[in-house]
């Protein structure tokens, strides 16, 4: 996914300070490095100053990776959007959610997203919603519908997962701090690049 992988090069590049030297040159010089072998032989066999700043990379990298039929078919599923008949409301709005993160730029507004959601749940988490709204859900503004669909979803994903919860709490703490050693291991070795680019860029 070319957003997750923006998303964490971001992340790794954000902390890299150089003086007189922009973030977007920076990331520009260092993103090479972040790609495995299809994406670096598609960079490759890109022309001759066809990417010139840090903006023509992203668009060329997620127009290559994340083609309009993909933007397409997401958008579609979006639209289409159901509650599935043994779906709870969290598993509902969970995937709901995913399917907005896989194509962060389908363009739909936070009231259009809310319409489509409230309208295809069952008439019980509908009422529940309209419930916690003091009346019709969608009369409220975006960001309170945002927050009573949290606070819904969170009581009811912590009633239902409290014994995974525990089950896993030491498995789930282990992989967040192997997850955070891997982002410093990334963070340092894309650094030390860095620092060899930019000695090579001064020596020319």
């Amino acid at each position: 996914d070319p957003h997750n992988h923006l998303r964490f090069f971001n992340k790794v590049t954000s902390t890299f300070r150089h003086p007189e030297v922009p973030n977007t040159t920076v990331k520009l010089l260092l993103f090479p490095f972040s790609l495995e072998v299809e994406a670096r032989i598609w960079l490759d066999k890109e022309p001759p100053r066809s990417i010139l700043t840090w903006e023509d990379l992203v668009s060329k990298f997620i127009n290559q990776f994340f083609p309009p039929s993909k933007t397409t078919y997401l958008r579609n599923e979006i639209t289409n959007f159901l509650q599935k008949s043994n779906e709870t409301f969290n598993e509902a709005w969970e995937r709901f959610k995913d399917l907005l993160r896989q194509c962060p730029h389908h363009g739909f507004s936070e009231l259009h997203q809310l319409d489509t959601f409230y309208n295809v749940l069952n008439p019980n988490d509908q009422d529940a919603l309209d419930s916690a709204a003091g009346g019709n859900f969608l009369d409220k503004i975006p960001r309170e519908c945002l927050s009573i669909i949290e606070s819904k979803s969170k009581v009811r994903y912590s009633r239902s997962r409290v014994t995974d919860v525990r089950t896993n709490a030491n498995a789930n703490l282990s992989s967040s701090q192997s997850n955070s050693f891997d982002l410093q291991q990334i963070a340092v070795a894309l650094e030390d690049k860095l620092d060899i680019r930019m000695n090579r860029f001064e020596k020319s």
